[in-house]
């Protein structure tokens, strides 16, 4: 049995926002098929998913003992900052209004009811040209089956409602839009939405409301079920222009980054020159300064300079819309076909079951090597990868010549591998932080490369041996700090070793330190050293994760 909610607090928002990244990526294949406007690049449910795992991060960096109005912040500013495509952008913006909501504590009834009301505001803030049948079309369903009930009724009859009014609303987008109707789909921001409120549903009431699957139709059904006059004769043509909200001028670039500084009037001056320049233009904040802004354009370099004129421009992201995502009347088939061979795996080679986690989480394929593998497990997972094109994080589990041989045998079985410069799980875990699989793979393994490369590690491990090390002699039982493959301290107890490599990893600056703790180490051996960083180190973020490898006690990566 489950206790139905009255309220929703800091562990229930936590258990929704999980659920969210969990759900998401169950669907997240079913709704980049629906894709098919702005732009049909199906990245809707990638993008979603990216956002609510941006969000959970955030909300893992606030610690365990933070209340809801500390929970609901961490997830707008991390939805924000890490906010994928125009989906990700809007859903940022709902998680504005869940924070905003939680400020003065547990949501209720009302406070749900308000937040609907406020994202809906947000929403249409950020949108330069909303379009019926769409995300915004679902939000506005939600908030007018919110304020339709009485602040007197219950959180589990108020959710199941909205969730229900949310599914209806999605089912009627079809015939809301134009390129939906001719595509025989729903829109996949729309469900995307829909899946994330039915999420909130499961946290209050115990269970899952039943929700169909969509699928996009074979070209011959969607002749039987829509207008023949508005589906292209010819299967494999593509259109002379693209149509994006209403304009006629072809569209190549997706550009997303985050900009600090600019107050309200400052990002709506920013959203009309995006919008002179480009379109599907979103622009949203978190409520502290920091802003998202997404255009659709043929002059990404001018996005990003009317950024800089704004503020302090981060985390840019450019893709380039191929040929075949703007050709409207590309065949199912064709597109089912194109989905099997299009994309790439990540594969991880992992010691312990909290680091494993971490990784699967991130979208990676786990080898275990918690003991020495020998370069033909890692040859075999490769060839058993799904996609062509295989990116590898090696993690320090095997030698460069090892890795070497390992990709010239997976290129001759056919295989676009490319082995990542990652020495330790702390950098793999830095280079999966900044994947895109909408990059060209050249594009997404330097990406990785400069990521992992950009993040100084280091470990403490117990000497099992008398040696002598570049600062002294070690004996068995000392604890030995490396900054990378090199011994750097030398001490008698594991805490003072940690503390001391930690001033030398952050003697030329860092703005966030990950502890991966080992299963080695003492119950609370990570806090304290967190503990350590937050007093020595102000201003320097901390995350601590159970990671549970084997020979070292913590391994430690500054960003």
């Amino acid at each position: 049995m489950v206790d139905v909610l009255e309220s929703i607090d800091a562990a229930a928002l936590r258990r929704w926002a999980y659920r969210c990244v969990d759900s998401l990526t169950a669907r997240c294949d079913e709704i980049n098929a629906l894709n098919v406007f702005p732009i049909p690049d199906s990245d809707t449910g990638t993008n979603l998913m990216f956002t609510f795992r941006a969000a959970v991060e955030s909300m893992r960096a606030a610690g365990p003992t933070a209340d809801a109005r500390a929970v609901g912040r961490a997830l707008a500013v991390g939805a924000v900052a890490g906010a994928r495509g125009n989906s990700g952008v809007i859903v940022s913006q709902l998680l504005r209004a869940v924070a905003e909501a939680a400020a003065d504590g547990p949501l209720d009834t009302v406070s749900i009811q308000a937040m609907l009301r406020r994202a809906k505001v947000l929403v249409a803030a950020a949108v330069s040209v909303p379009v019926e049948g769409t995300m915004l079309t679902v939000l506005a369903a939600a908030d007018r089956e919110a304020s339709a009930h009485d602040a007197n009724v219950s959180l589990s009859t108020l959710v199941v409602d909205i969730a229900e009014a949310t599914a209806r609303a999605v089912d009627s987008t079809t015939d809301q839009l134009a390129e939906l109707r001719e595509a025989g789909v729903v829109d996949a921001g729309a469900l995307g939405l829909s899946v994330i409120v039915d999420a909130l549903v499961e946290v209050v009431i115990g269970r899952t409301p039943p929700r169909r699957r969509y699928r996009r139709p074979h070209e011959h059904e969607r002749r039987t079920v829509g207008d023949a006059s508005n589906v292209s004769s010819d299967c494999g043509g593509a259109p002379e222009a693209v149509s994006v909200f209403g304009s006629s001028r072809p569209l190549g670039y997706e550009v997303v980054y985050v900009v600090h500084g600019p107050d309200d009037a400052r990002a709506a001056e920013l959203r009309r020159a995006l919008a002179d320049i480009g379109d599907s233009v979103v622009v949203a904040g978190d409520g502290s300064g920091a802003w998202s802004a997404h255009v659709h354009t043929t002059d990404p370099g001018g996005a990003v300079d009317r950024g800089i004129a704004a503020g302090d421009v981060r985390g840019v992201r450019i893709s380039c819309f191929g040929l075949a995502e703007f050709a409207g009347a590309v065949s199912s088939e064709a597109h089912d076909e194109a989905a099997l061979s299009v994309g790439r795996d990540i594969l991880a080679l992992v010691a312990g079951d909290g680091a494993a986690d971490l990784y699967v989480q991130e979208g990676a394929t786990v080898v275990r090597c918690d003991e020495a593998i020998d370069s033909s497990v890692l040859h075999r997972a490769i060839v058993g990868m799904k996609h062509r094109e295989v990116l590898v994080l090696p993690n320090g589990a095997l030698s460069a010549q090892e890795l070497v041989a390992v990709g010239a045998a997976a290129r001759a079985d056919g295989k676009d591998v490319v082995m990542l410069p990652c020495s330790a799980m702390v950098q793999g875990l830095a280079a999966l932080a900044v994947h895109d699989a909408a990059r060209a793979a050249v594009d997404d393994a330097f990406t990785m490369s400069e990521a992992a490369a950009g993040t100084r590690w280091g470990s403490l491990r117990i000497a099992q041996e008398r040696s002598l090390t570049w600062v002294g002699t070690c004996e068995p039982g000392d604890c030995i700090g490396l900054a990378g493959q090199e011994v750097v301290i030398v001490a008698a107890r594991p805490l003072d070793a940690g503390c001391r490599l930690l001033d030398q990893l952050l003697a030329t600056g860092g703005e966030l330190v990950t502890v991966l703790v080992g299963a080695q180490a003492s119950d609370g051996f990570g806090d304290r050293l967190a503990e350590y960083v937050s007093g020595a180190h102000p201003g320097v973020d901390v995350v601590v994760y159970t990671g549970g490898q084997p020979g070292d006690l913590v391994q430690f990566g500054v960003e």
